[in-house]
């Protein structure tokens, strides 16, 4: 693990190359092990790696086109009323983004072990982000972190 704290950095330049299905799954299932106030998992992962939504999601993030040019880009959502249901307004507040954070922290830390590389942004308009997913979305749920991710330049 150790290894993998050391290696991981900020990765802004990609290649051109997708990721395998096997390779997203084992990511997936990172973050599915993240732990979680009370065991609710207040959090949700969008995995996108179409090229409309990521030059959304980058006009989204201020303008930051390597967000477009990953080759998958995973949003992640806190979900404040399934927390707020047991913990009232800490749940709300603070658990719900905790969770969310931890499971980008796992996502990122897999993909480093995968050969991938990932920077996480969090710089972006929260509203523009929200109505790209307008349609997939509680409208309590707050976009936390956005993760690009791909095979490193260089």
């Amino acid at each position: 693990m150790l290894d993998v704290f050391r290696k991981r950095h900020s990765v802004r330049s990609f290649q051109g190359r997708g990721i395998t299905l096997e390779t997203l799954g084992e990511i997936l299932d990172a973050v599915s092990t993240a732990p979680s106030a009370g065991g609710l998992k207040a959090r949700e992962t969008h995995v996108i790696s179409d090229s409309e939504t990521k030059r959304k999601l980058a006009h989204a993030a201020y303008d930051q086109e390597f967000v477009a040019a990953a080759p998958v880009v995973m949003v992640f959502w806190a979900l404040p009323s399934r927390s707020a249901a047991k913990y009232g307004a800490r749940g709300r507040d603070l658990f719900c983004i905790q969770d969310a954070t931890i499971a980008a922290s796992f996502a990122w830390l897999q993909a480093v072990a995968s050969g991938l590389g990932g920077c996480w942004v969090g710089a972006f308009n929260d509203n523009m982000v929200k109505d790209i997913f307008h349609d997939q979305i509680e409208s309590d749920w707050r976009p936390v972190a956005l993760l690009p991710i791909g095979y490193p330049t260089g």
